[in-house]
């Protein structure tokens, strides 16, 4: 017979006890098992847990802060995500998936405004309010990543830096894509390829640029690297530069975009100069949602799966917290071609 113990629901704040009491468990036991004690019955364990469900039992941070000196919460700094389209929804919903049925909840720190600053990060390790930290768009000597390492704190970027020492990260394999994206249009007939990629203060900017350069010299077909871009570009902005490119007598005849959003951009102002993208110019594009293909369903592409990003990432934390060796959690997330104009 299933226990009804959503009865006891509604009348006043449920606690330990409340649980011990429903279930004819000590306080201790009860305790235990909601710390993910492993010495305990798999029985006595579902059943604490159904309790805790039924009765809405939130735990109390504060005391079990002072009693174990954990949080149970994992910090998400989320620097500015405006090249890619619904990055931090993505993002935010593989956490979510990795966290669930663990006793960590997740807390985010927004940092559009001031990308790079170490506040956010100084005040985690002042004031201890999580476990453990993830980190976006890391740069290549980045000021959160020295910081967590010298204090000894857990953490796991998105992104590579050029750190001696290792840490944590998960990565897209940045290399990987520029590679098979040079081959790739080398293979359908184009010979001046435009490289278009964006922050230079990123890590991923400087692997990217680097991969394309070896792919166009083991091509050999002529390589263009397009580093007029303004500093956090508007899509107006883009889209002049899309027309500018297809007016040009001198356009190139394929382009690789590192991000979704601006290629949408890209796209609309090489139509505005009278292009057809795709067969006037070829293009091979990072991609990171849904919406491109379905406006362009020929255009190539290679995507990132930014929702398993999420959950890697916090693997990967969870194991730092327990203790696992930063030369062990460092893992790269291989593109996934979707080639789909031709053979």
């Amino acid at each position: 017979m299933q226990n009804d113990w959503s009865k006891t629901a509604g009348k006043g704040r449920v606690t330990l006890k409340t649980i011990a009491e429903v279930t004819g468990l000590s306080l201790s036991t009860v305790s235990l098992s909601l710390r993910g004690g492993t010495t305990l019955k798999q029985e006595t364990r579902d059943k604490v847990a159904e309790a805790a469900k039924a009765l809405g039992y939130v735990p109390d941070r504060a005391g079990v802060r002072l009693r174990t000196g954990k949080t149970n919460v994992i910090a998400l700094v989320l620097e500015s995500s405006g090249d890619s389209i619904d990055f931090a929804r993505h993002m935010i919903k593989g956490i979510g998936q990795a966290i669930h049925g663990t006793r960590y909840h997740l807390t985010i720190a927004p940092e559009f405004d001031d990308p790079g600053s170490v506040e956010t990060i100084r005040y985690v390790l002042d004031n201890r309010t999580a476990d453990g930290v993830i980190i976006t768009h890391t740069g290549p000597r980045d000021r959160r990543v020295q910081l967590l390492m010298d204090a000894g704190f857990p953490f796991v970027s998105h992104g590579r830096t050029e750190f001696f020492t290792p840490h944590p990260y998960h990565d897209f394999h940045a290399e990987a894509f520029v590679a098979a994206s040079v081959d790739r249009l080398v293979a359908k007939g184009a010979r001046k390829i435009l490289l278009m990629v964006g922050d230079d203060s990123t890590t991923n900017y400087h692997n990217i640029v680097t991969a394309y350069r070896r792919a166009i010299a083991r091509s050999g077909v002529e390589g263009h690297l397009f580093d007029k871009m303004p500093a956090r570009a508007s899509a107006a902005e883009i889209r002049r530069i899309g027309e500018q490119l297809a007016q040009s007598p001198d356009r190139p005849d394929g382009i690789i975009s590192d991000t979704e959003l601006r290629t949408i951009s890209l796209v609309g102002g090489l139509q505005d100069g009278g292009v057809r993208v795709g067969k006037d110019v070829l293009l091979v594009y990072k991609q990171t949602s849904d919406i491109l293909p379905t406006f362009f369903p020929l255009l190539d592409s290679v995507r990132e799966d930014v929702f398993a990003a999420g959950v890697e990432l916090t693997n990967l934390l969870l194991r730092r917290i327990a203790g696992e060796p930063a030369e062990n959690l460092q893992t790269l997330a291989e593109p996934e071609l979707h080639w789909r104009s031709g053979n």
